[in-house]
């Protein structure tokens, strides 16, 4: 028993002497942890995917050129399914079971909203790549994004649907919306759509609904079709938008469909539904950037598929994070928050800085239009 107790006693010692050196959930002094999470199974997997992708790429070339302060960077992610609960599961296990000193992440709106108090009350720094709900960054001075608002994309969606065709606008008066009920991302861009569209002078005749687990659109589509509006305005994310746009191809509705950024990666599945018609995003493809190209380059090089726009931003809010880290000479929590706050980033989404609500500010929103299965710039608005 005696010895059993002075082993135990010896293993005590030892343990405290390695937490004196080491500091209790701190990062290895050879590595800088960083936690991503986001839905990389399910319906918005594309999404959470090309985000992380997005990312990794990042954190390779932060690597590959000697990175952070001397330190490499261990990026850490776990898959939130597309749901809030398993987005607070992974927010836990980054903190507790990982020990990583910020995230890069989350990536829907409604994941970011689950863990944000936890977040916030924790002090641990984060940027969120495409979290577009305004509720995400307010009141929450440990977190940013690099992509835009809500609010932002639904009313350059309305200033482009307005805008005369000269100035290659649509040049409408007449609209109307479908969105999803109880969708934050949805109902958001519905509103802010709307309430533009009829300040530019134009006229909202309708706006039908359906619920998220609905497969069937036409009676909202049919009663929208009675209404001969010049645009379609349909807020919601590819996997749900390419059977309406089925759908409204094969009932025969004429009006232009118009939606945001959610509809990136509709062409991949429904090009012939698509084609011809717009949404809002945060870059072109066909940008002549050579930040742009060589960001296009490197990523088809090592994924052997083209990036979209989520992996744009993931790319850029990794290199934001990078940066702030190494503004900041530590890893710890308050001096990145502050450097993150100081930030004047140029990317491959384009040039901002952030507002006091750790929101990008200067940011103009790039209108696509789907061209034979292509994403295709149409033009830049503002959100004004």
């Amino acid at each position: 028993m005696r010895k059993k107790l002075f082993s135990l006693f010896i293993v005590a010692i030892l343990c405290a002497t390695a937490l004196t050196f080491t500091g209790c959930g701190s990062a290895s002094s050879d590595t800088i942890k960083i936690g991503a999470l986001g839905p990389y199974s399910g319906d918005t997997a594309q999404y959470g995917t090309a985000t992380r992708d997005g990312i990794q790429l990042a954190v390779d070339e932060i690597n590959d050129a000697g990175g952070i302060n001397g330190q490499q960077v261990e990026l850490i992610t776990y898959d939130t399914k597309g749901d809030s609960t398993e987005a607070v599961n992974a927010y836990n296990r980054l903190r507790d079971q990982d020990g990583v000193v910020a995230i890069v992440g989350s990536v829907l709106s409604a994941e970011s909203l689950a863990i944000k108090d936890l977040a916030k009350a924790d002090n641990m720094p984060i940027v969120t790549p495409t979290s577009t709900a305004a509720d995400v960054t307010i009141d929450a001075d440990n977190s940013f994004r690099v992509c835009y608002l809500d609010e932002m994309q639904g009313k350059a969606a309305a200033n482009f649907a307005t805008m005369s065709t000269d100035e290659k606008g649509l040049g409408a008066t007449t609209a109307v919306v479908l969105e999803c009920s109880g969708n934050a991302y949805s109902e958001g861009l519905s509103e802010a759509f709307s309430k533009q569209f009829e300040a530019n002078g134009g006229q909202i005749l309708d706006t039908e609904s359906y619920a998220a687990q609905d497969k069937d659109f036409s009676a909202q589509l049919t009663k929208l079709k009675s209404m001969n509006a010049d645009v379609l305005y349909i807020p919601d994310y590819y996997s749900v938008v390419g059977p309406i746009l089925q759908k409204a191809k094969e009932i025969g509705i004429t009006a232009t469909c118009l939606g945001g950024d959610g509809w990136d990666s509709v062409q991949e599945e429904y090009a012939d539904a698509a084609e011809g018609e717009y949404f809002a995003n945060h870059y072109a493809a066909d940008s002549p950037s050579e930040v742009v190209q060589n960001f296009i380059k490197t990523y088809t090089d090592t994924y052997d598929q083209a990036p979209n726009s989520f992996a744009a931003l993931g790319y850029d809010s990794m290199n934001v994070m990078k940066s702030a880290i190494e503004k900041a000479g530590s890893t710890d929590a308050d001096a990145i928050i502050e450097a993150l706050g100081d930030s004047e980033f140029d990317g491959v989404t384009g040039s901002f800085t952030f507002d006091e609500n750790g929101d990008p500010s200067g940011k103009e929103i790039t209108i696509i239009k789907i061209v034979n299965g292509a994403l295709t710039y149409q033009t830049t608005v503002s959100s004004n």
